[in-house]
């Protein structure tokens, strides 16, 4: 890396000093903002904290000032309802379980009527500034009608598309009726936004295609939050040497488009040059993990793969520090071609050097300088992946040390003041109207 270049890189990188210092948004002194003393109500059909996204734009919008009703599924270690805060957490008893088609529409029906009629109820009380609703699904934007009627701007945060990932969860095609239901569904639902947000460039070209305009849609990236995962440069790791054990690390959701098998079955092939190397597993029990790890079993791998379960974000930061490259083996299908995943910004943020596919969503903003690419999908292109991040540390540092700079000028310090704008923005609209 040439001198210019570092200097820029280490320049960014004091962006996260102040950051870093301030405490957990409920117990930060609040700064005047356009934001202060404004309402919000949250929907997001999933677990909160634990669900990241909705948990940073929660903390976004809660550290300049807003309060914010926030409603979320129901989680066993937490109380029904509790206050965090300016945040008064609502959790409904629905479990999100995995299951078939009629399952899911199950799950999301009751949510959605539970969410509405507390928004609705609450609206009566002390009218919303804003309504902040994450999918999926994106019918969960129902839930926002009447406090817009009421004067609500509602913003619908697109996580996903949903007819992609229903093409690969149930293996329909893409010009079924069913999709073609999601896809009408989806159209309606942003239309019922004031401003639409999502996740990374490819996703923002498909929903502009089909469901609604450039001008209302804003790409917010699924950064990591820097006062958990704390920057630290590349370089100040010992650099490992040829007879010490290789780490490798996988983290997220163990499901089969994350290609967690795909993984194993290169681990079995780069043990016979590299017979030093592991595969540590973490995340949230599912089939798909037992079925993975008796493949493990009955390839004798039983040393080489080991599972961790499941962790917190703060926890997850430790574990990828003794690590000395992140796994990202998706599958190739519709839905991993356009996903820019949350864990290749995790590992850079702390330095490590990551594999990853080769596709879209992630060459929009990486190249093969800033990340060990391979084809998604290939185990043999994937074992020569590992082979090089174990055999030449040197330059997977320097890869990560490239990769480090797009994670600065993406990083959430960043994509936070954005949102905040946004909002604010929409929320002084709703004045003048």
């Amino acid at each position: 890396m040439d001198t210019a270049t570092r200097t820029s890189a280490e320049g960014r990188s004091l962006q996260f000093a102040e950051l870093q210092r301030q405490g957990p948004p409920e117990f930060v002194s609040v700064p005047a903002s356009r934001l202060s003393g404004k309402r919000a109500g949250m929907v997001a059909f999933s677990s909160y904290p634990a669900d990241p996204r909705p948990r940073r734009a929660a903390e976004a919008l809660l550290r300049e000032g807003m309060s914010i009703d926030l409603i979320c599924q129901a989680d066993d270690r937490l109380p029904p309802r509790e206050t965090r805060g300016a945040a008064d957490v609502t959790r409904i008893p629905i479990r999100h379980y995995r299951g078939g088609a009629l399952s899911y529409a199950y799950q999301y029906f009751t949510f959605i009527a539970i969410s509405a009629l507390i928004l609705a109820w609450r609206t009566l009380r002390k009218r919303y500034d804003l309504i902040y609703v994450h999918n999926m699904p994106d019918i969960l934007v129902i839930s926002a009608l009447i406090p817009k009627l009421f004067g609500a701007k509602v913003i619908l945060d697109q996580h996903d598309p949903m007819p992609e990932l229903m093409t690969t969860i149930f293996n329909k095609s893409a010009t079924s009726f069913a999709v073609e239901v999601i896809r009408r569904l989806e159209k309606w639902s942003i239309g019922r936004a004031d401003r639409v947000i999502t996740v990374n460039e490819a996703c923002r070209k498909i929903f502009c295609g089909r469901s609604c305009g450039a001008e209302k849609l804003a790409v917010i990236m699924n950064s990591p939050d820097g006062n958990i995962f704390r920057y630290r440069a590349a370089t100040s790791y010992t650099v490992r040497s040829s007879s010490a054990p290789f780490v490798m690390m996988y983290h997220g959701s163990l499901v089969e488009r994350n290609g967690l098998a795909l993984a194993v079955e290169a681990l079995a092939g780069l043990l016979r040059t590299i017979p030093q190397a592991e595969l540590r597993i973490y995340g949230k029990s599912t089939p798909y993990l037992e079925g993975v790890m008796e493949k493990v079993w009955e390839l004798g791998l039983e040393k080489n793969v080991s599972y961790r379960g499941a962790r917190k974000l703060e926890e997850l930061v430790g574990e990828i520090e003794a690590c000395d490259v992140g796994v990202i083996p998706n599958l190739r299908n519709t839905f991993t071609d356009i996903n820019t995943p949350t864990r290749i910004f995790e590992y850079l943020a702390l330095g490590k050097p990551v594999i990853a596919p080769n596709t879209p969503g992630i060459r929009d903003y990486f190249g093969p300088e800033s990340l060990i690419l391979f084809e998604s999908g290939d185990p043999d292109d994937l074992i020569k992946a590992m082979a090089f991040a174990a055999s030449y540390p040197e330059k997977a540092v320097e890869k990560a040390e490239r990769g480090q700079q797009v994670y600065l000028d993406h990083s959430w310090q960043r994509e936070r003041e954005d949102l905040v704008n946004l909002v604010a923005d929409l929320v002084s609209k709703a004045k003048l109207n």
